[in-house]
Parts: structure tokens; C-alpha cells; sequence
């Protein structure tokens, strides 16, 4: 017998929005995976209009470990608590799958026998990015690397170890239910909040050293903005609410937003502008190291990709902070 054999059935959840294009071979992909680990699959719907719903009414219609339900709240911290409220009961773990990305066979199976054989709480994964068209691949090269991730655990392979945070993957539900789920007032860095709370409760976080995701990336630079405005606000909110202070890696990309800021006023002294023109060399020279190295013309935008991303955390991070007090209040 297996150690996946030995376990208690398990919850698959996969919020979702907008994702006709990849929903229907992605649950089909997870299919033999849920049978083995006696699972059902939730698709949870923050109200697609692209066609998504009749993908999974179709496929839900036809097999019955397969369920969709309406997250009338839209975000996926929502998607998640939801699902657990409505179909948790008699699982052991909660297995969360993103939408937008790719994962081995053995994705689900792995996580359960790191869980069983380490006795985590928490199984977090590693996320390699890839990219198919030029900016997408650029994008790929910048979160890849530790100049646009600031050396994140999870952005990188792991050997396998106990961590703070990761890119959540599998949860014990009991776990779960303790510290009260994903706090539903926050649209991004809901995975990092919960794992603080989880770990002040006093339980454990294990880094997978077996499996990872495969994550697709913004196809524009004005996605990408918009994705880390939002991370930025996320983390502001974490910061606000557990009274915590940044990592290093994370107060670095703090002072992006005031450089530029301090930039315009190169006009009174010309010093205001070299914070600005070394942290944009550093960038770019790492874009055009990264596509010789590479031998790949399409990375040379990696620098311009790392760039949006520290501008827009940075925008999201300091609009966040020192927003209307009300604004802070809701998340104190």
C-alpha cells in the first residue's frame, strides 16, 4: 500500500476567472490524480464571462468528482474559504491548484507523501516561470531571476525545507479552519498573511524538494504593472495588520517609487537623478547580460520586466501604507 493509499480523501480547489482557455485541460489533467487520492475537484468561478462556466458545467455534468461553484466575491481568497465551508467536511488536506498554470502528473501525489512523510502542516511549492512570446518570455527571465524576485525561496528549486512562506499548494484542513482561512480583505498576498498566522499558531510550513508549478506570466508590461500594484498593496496590508517589519529583500525595491520621485528634481541638483539612472543601469545591464548569457535576444527586455515590477510593488506598497486612515483601519 502506498503512502497515498493510507490517506483520508482530499479537496482539490481551483478558483477561477476568466480562464476558458486553460480550465478545461487542466481539470482533465487532474482528473486521474483525484481519483487516486479519493478527491473531488471544485472549480470555483468568480463569475467568467468568456465561456468558462459552460467549460466545467459540461465536464461536471458528465463526472461527478468534478463540482462548480459561484464565488459571488469574486477573489480567490473567497474562492478558497468557500469551497473548504462547502465541501472541507471528511477531507484531510486541501490541495489549491491556480488556474493559470501547469503541473506534473504526479503534482497532487507528491505534496501528499511530503505532507505524510514529513508531518507538515503546510506543503508549499517552488514556481518556475515560463514564457511563450517575447514579453512573456522576458517576464519569465526577470521572475526567475533573483533581481526580480529579491532571492524569494519560492521562486527557485528547492532541496526541500521548512520555511516561512512559499507558494501554497497543499494545507491540512484542520490547520485551515484553526487560524480561520484566507482573509477575504485581501485581493493579493492573501498566501503570505495566512502563513504568518499559521505559523504564529505554532504550525509548520514545508518546502516541497519534489514537485513544483509551472507558472505563466503577464503577456504586457501593463499587466505586469497592474500584478504588482496589487502585491505591493498586499504586502502593505500584511505589514499593517500584524505590525511586522520587511525583509530586506523587500525594503529594497521600497525605495523605487521616492528614487523616481527624487528624480524630478534634477533640474535643482543633478544628484537628485543618480539613485534613478544606477538602479535603471543595474536593470538594463542585467537584461542585456541575461540575453548574451542566454544566447536569447527576447531576454534583453528581462531588465525593463524587473523594472515594472520594483516600480509598480513599490507604488502599490507606499499608496497602501500611507492611504487614508480608513483604508488602514480595515485592515489593522
Amino acid at each position: 500500500m502506498t503512502p497515498t493509499e493510507k490517506l483520508a480523501p482530499s479537496l482539490i480547489v481551483i478558483p477561477c476567472l476568466n480562464e476558458a482557455a486553460h480550465i478545461g485541460a487542466l481539470v482533465q489533467e487532474l482528473r486521474p490524480a483525484a481519483e487516486r487520492l479519493g478527491a473531488r475537484i471544485v472549480v470555483a468561478d468568480g463569475g467568467s464571462t468568456d465561456g468558462t462556466r459552460a467549460i466545467v458545467e459540461e465536464i461536471a455534468g458528465k463526472d461527478p468528482l468534478i463540482i462548480l461553484l459561484h464565488n459571488e466575491k469574486r477573489l480567490q481568497s473567497a474562492a478558497i474559504n468557500l469551497a473548504v465551508a462547502n465541501y472541507g467536511e471528511g477531507a484531510e488536506y486541501l490541495i489549491r491548484i491556480d488556474a493559470h498554470g501547469g503541473y506534473p502528473p504526479d503534482y497532487c501525489d507528491r505534496l501528499v507523501e511530503e505532507a505524510l512523510a514529513t508531518g507538515a502542516d503546510s506543503v508549499v511549492v517552488s514556481m518556475l516561470t515560463s514564457g511563450s512570446g517575447t514579453v512573456q518570455k522576458a517576464v519569465a527571465a526577470a521572475q526567475n531571476s533573483k533581481l526580480g524576485t529579491g532571492g524569494s525561496k519560492h521562486r527557485h528549486l528547492s532541496a526541500g525545507e521548512w520555511v516561512d512562506h512559499g507558494h501554497h499548494a497543499l494545507m491540512r484542513i484542520s490547520a485551515f479552519k484553526a487560524v480561520g482561512g484566507y482573509d477575504e480583505t485581501f485581493s493579493h498576498n492573501e498566501d503570505a498573511e495566512l502563513d504568518y498566522r499559521l505559523r504564529q499558531a505554532g504550525y509548520r510550513i514545508w518546502m516541497s524538494g519534489k514537485t513544483q508549478m509551472i507558472y505563466y506570466p503577464r503577456s504586457s508590461l501593463a499587466g505586469l504593472y497592474f500584478q504588482y500594484l496589487g502585491y505591493g498593496r498586499g504586502r502593505a496590508k500584511n505589514v499593517l495588520k500584524h505590525r511586522m517589519i520587511p525583509k530586506v529583500r523587500q525594503m529594497v525595491p521600497l525605495l523605487v517609487f521616492p528614487v523616481v520621485l527624487l528624480s524630478a528634481f534634477f533640474f535643482v541638483h543633478w544628484l537628485a537623478a543618480v539613485p534613478l539612472l544606477v538602479w535603471a543601469s543595474v536593470c538594463l545591464g542585467y537584461g542585456v547580460w541575461t540575453a548574451i548569457s542566454q544566447r536569447n535576444p527576447d531576454s534583453a527586455l528581462a531588465g525593463i520586466s524587473a523594472m515594472v515590477m520594483h516600480f509598480g510593488w513599490s507604488v502599490g506598497f507606499w499608496l497602501q501604507l500611507l492611504g487614508p486612515r480608513s483604508q488602514r483601519r480595515r485592515v489593522a
